[in-house]
């Protein structure tokens, strides 16, 4: 590309966009040249995102809705198809803990966590495929968890969701490719509002979140910006022969018991 932006007018959706790593992603794409359609539920939070990125790329639209629910996702897409003409990838972000083991967890808030962290990658991913290939194919981006294969204490939906995501990801590459690229990122302990809700689980918060730092190899958490980078790897052409992959980006926090 002429201007060196490695997603120079492509169209994305990025779910769970108003905090976190999503927030960071929607901050990469945005200044790689992306036109974008982010969402969230918070609109306080989406729309001081979206201004955010205004100041540097004047393609950004925030929708406000529940993923879970499959008529946000369908508003998603038909956002991008109206006002951008075409779709060239979603990074499915919206995630949902869901803490406690199964016979603490409220039976709505395991449907909640599933939902969320399962249904809307669903909803969003059989919306899209079709406006995606359109234009001959695209490119989904599935934030996962290492909770898919490394168990947590009192995890019990987060865990169990998460391994469904990453089972869906290689489905879907498996199942529309050529044409659509699916994978899954699985980030270990990243610096974000989820992982400080995460650390409720344990006796004393502070210390379960240093604890985790210091767990990895690298001795210290992950940044929004890393896994933003590895999404914009796995979204641009930098990634063209890759497909039903499952990443781990956790600071080498698996190597460790």
């Amino acid at each position: 590309m002429s201007n060196g932006k490695q997603l120079q007018d492509k169209v994305f959706i990025i779910t769970g966009a108003t905090s976190g790593m999503g927030e960071a992603i929607a901050e990469r794409f945005a200044r790689e040249g992306a036109k974008l359609v982010i969402s969230g539920r918070d609109e306080e939070r989406g729309n001081r995102v979206a201004t955010h990125i205004l100041a540097y790329n004047d393609n950004v639209v925030f929708v406000a809705g529940d993923v879970s629910e499959p008529a946000t996702n369908r508003e998603l897409v038909e956002t991008a198809r109206s006002i951008y003409g075409r779709l060239d990838g979603i990074v499915t972000n919206a995630g949902q803990l869901g803490l406690g083991s199964v016979t603490e967890l409220a039976e709505g808030d395991w449907r909640f966590t599933f939902g969320t962290n399962v249904d809307s990658v669903y909803y969003l991913s059989k919306f899209a495929i079709p406006e995606m290939k359109k234009q001959g194919g695209g490119v989904i981006v599935v934030n996962a968890s290492i909770a898919a294969f490394k168990i947590f204490p009192n995890h019990a939906a987060y865990g169990a969701s998460k391994a469904a995501a990453v089972a869906l990801t290689r489905q879907m590459a498996l199942d529309h490719g050529p044409g659509i690229r699916v994978n899954a990122i699985c980030p270990g302990p990243v610096d974000t509002p989820l992982i400080w809700n995460s650390a409720e689980a344990f006796e004393n918060p502070d210390e379960a979140v240093a604890e985790a730092a210091q767990a990895t190899a690298l001795k210290r958490l992950g940044e929004p910006d890393d896994i933003a980078g590895l999404a914009l790897f796995l979204a641009s052409d930098q990634s063209a022969w890759m497909t039903g992959s499952v990443i781990t980006i956790d600071g080498g926090r698996t190597l460790i018991g």
